[in-house]
């Protein structure tokens, strides 16, 4: 970055010296990465910044895209991006070219209604964004030169890949103004509604007016690009879903940071990993759709559902009860659904109850609850998960969860601010030694309830 205006917006955010450390260097060397896109003709003299971080889904296991509640933060690494737009009325001018400069791969493609998707491949995350947005918003559409690098673990269920969605939504948005255009204003109001907006972009469901398209495959929710958009350093913030609605931010404890370690064991949201994660999702909505054959209801998510009325949990796991001819077991979809009621009704406003009062080990019960839950009824946790949670609290962690998808991915663990580094030290040759197949994959960092995403420049 040739002007000191990002790096100084980059300082603003409160990272800590480590992280920024690392984000400027990233921002050094994307530079020259974006010139070399753009050929000897471009001119990204004044390129526009961003820095849009990963996060941890503290509670709030598969419940977001059933209209339930998350307790969320930021991580301290995150995604630095470069993107100069172009001229739409010149030749190419709707063409996006992007490259990931820590692999150097490079995907080009037009900014159109009709972009055809590449599944099982990073470039179908800005395609995705790029189809959508021209969908949704209209001609005239400019592309543009945009360069990234993250330090994100991949397919670590730190959002990496929501992360990228953003990314690519803040560039494109940026480059072609959408804040200012009719459709956008009509329908995103807020920080929070963008949030929902993006999930819906990755899901492919209609926003509001906004109609939907083909997503990238999963049938998840926004808790993810609420985290990154609407997080606040050192809270954990607290949101209900389907819409987005912001509930409380929770600070977190001065004498206590997270630890996240990552198992090395991806969690893909392609090919038969897709349909592990897709298949905790459809067992909500085939619930949900047996209440509304039932009842009779039009209830849009399970969260509706059981708040419909004082006796509607009971009714409700009654007639799962009885179901037959459904697509899975009675016994599954009430163990599902159990399992997101307990979560959102329950464990996460008690656990945030006693975060507030500073009350580590009645938060720490609550969480191993849930992670308890989701061994039992959400089947998504695989023996690095569940031995990475083990010996954080073998090791003296306030709390330790698995969080996202599951299927592998990743483990938070709270610990005392003064002994992160030696606890992220220890944990991660405890869990080398116990899982060497997965440890040149590991990664464990410690990292602070970190900053939104912003534009640099």
């Amino acid at each position: 970055m040739r002007a000191r205006g990002g790096m100084d917006r980059l300082a603003s955010l409160g990272l800590t010296a480590e992280h920024r450390a690392r984000a400027e260097a990233a921002f050094e060397g994307l530079a020259p990465e974006l010139a070399q896109l753009g050929g000897p003709a471009a001119s990204h003299d004044a390129p526009m910044a961003f820095w849009v971080p990963g996060r941890i889904e503290v509670l709030g296991k598969h419940t977001d895209y059933g209209g339930g509640r998350s307790l969320l933060c930021a991580v301290e690494p995150g995604v630095c991006v470069l993107a100069a737009p172009r001229d739409a009325d010149a030749p190419n001018g709707k063409l996006v070219r992007v490259r990931d400069a820590k692999s150097g791969a490079t995907a080009e493609f037009d900014i159109a209604p009709d972009v055809p998707g590449r599944p099982g491949t990073w470039a179908n995350y800005p395609i995705t964004v790029a189809r959508r947005i021209a969908s949704n918003f209209g001609a005239p559409m400019r592309g543009a030169d945009i360069v990234f690098w993250s330090h994100i673990p991949h397919a670590s269920g730190v959002s990496s890949s929501s992360a990228l969605i953003v990314a690519m939504f803040l560039a494109l948005g940026a480059a072609n103004d959408l804040e200012s255009r009719p459709a956008y204003r009509a329908a995103i109001h807020s920080t929070d509604d963008l949030a929902g907006y993006l999930g819906a972009v990755e899901n492919g469901l209609d926003f509001g007016p906004l109609h939907g398209n083909a997503g990238v495959g999963t049938f998840g929710g926004s808790e993810d690009h609420t985290a990154i958009l609407s997080a606040r350093p050192g809270a954990i913030v607290q949101y209900r879903f389907r819409p987005v609605t912001f509930e409380r931010a929770i600070p977190l404890p001065g004498n206590v940071t997270f630890v996240v370690g990552a198992s090395g064991v991806q969690a893909e949201k392609t090919g038969a990993a897709l349909h592990r994660y897709n298949d905790v999702s459809r067992r909500l909505s085939t619930a949900l759709d047996c209440w509304q054959r039932a009842t009779g209801r039009t209830d849009a998510s399970m969260g509706a559902a059981l708040a419909a009325a004082p006796d509607a949990r009971a009714r409700l796991l009654a007639l799962l009860g009885e179901a037959r001819g459904a697509a899975y077991s009675s016994e599954s979809l009430v163990e599902r659904v159990v399992q997101f009621d307990e979560e959102t009704n329950e464990i996460i406003p008690a656990a945030g109850d006693a975060l507030a009062r500073g009350d580590l080990a009645t938060f720490g019960a609550y969480v191993a609850r849930s992670q308890a839950a989701a061994e039992r009824a959400l089947h998504n946790q695989i023996p690095e998960t569940i031995a990475l949670v083990r010996l954080a609290l073998d090791r003296g962690a306030a709390a330790a969860s698995a969080f996202g998808a599951g299927f592998g991915g990743s483990v938070w663990a709270l610990v005392d601010s003064s002994h992160g580094d030696e606890f992220c030290r220890s944990w991660g040759d405890a869990y080398r030694a116990a899982f060497p197949a997965a440890a040149a994959r590991a990664e464990f960092f410690v990292t602070r309830a970190g900053p939104a995403a912003a534009r640099l420049r």
